[in-house]
């Protein structure tokens, strides 16, 4: 069973900068790509960035030019690097990953919360 770990959000000041990671593990297969999505308290779930095996990412265009998705050196791990966070970012922070075969799978959230 593949099991995807998010790391601890946490709580910053509006105008700070938070770093996520993820890894996907027990996977069968390598990945097709590896996203984040967050969901704030009355909102649905929503796309914040991904990027795909290859490199292409896409980001919402609410975070472009402030968040930078990548893929580190660690097998089937990709983070997050969010700068000049705003109180509209907080949110639960969830890492998806579709492996090659199509299959979808999900952490259990993190919370970040921004303060202004």
């Amino acid at each position: 069973q593949v099991q995807v770990a998010e790391s601890v959000g946490g709580l910053v000041q509006a105008g700070g900068s938070l770093t996520l990671s993820c890894t996907a593990s027990r996977m069968r297969t390598t990945f097709n790509f590896m996203a984040w999505y967050r969901q704030a308290p009355g909102h649905g779930r929503e796309l914040v960035a991904k990027i795909t095996r290859s490199g292409t990412m896409t980001y919402a265009d609410a975070v472009k030019g402030r968040f930078t998705i990548f893929l580190p050196t660690v097998p089937n791990t990709v983070s997050l690097e969010m700068n000049s966070l705003q109180p509209e970012d907080s949110a639960v922070y969830y890492c998806n990953v579709q492996d090659v075969i199509g299959d979808y799978f999900w952490g259990q959230g993190t919370q970040v919360s921004v303060s202004l």
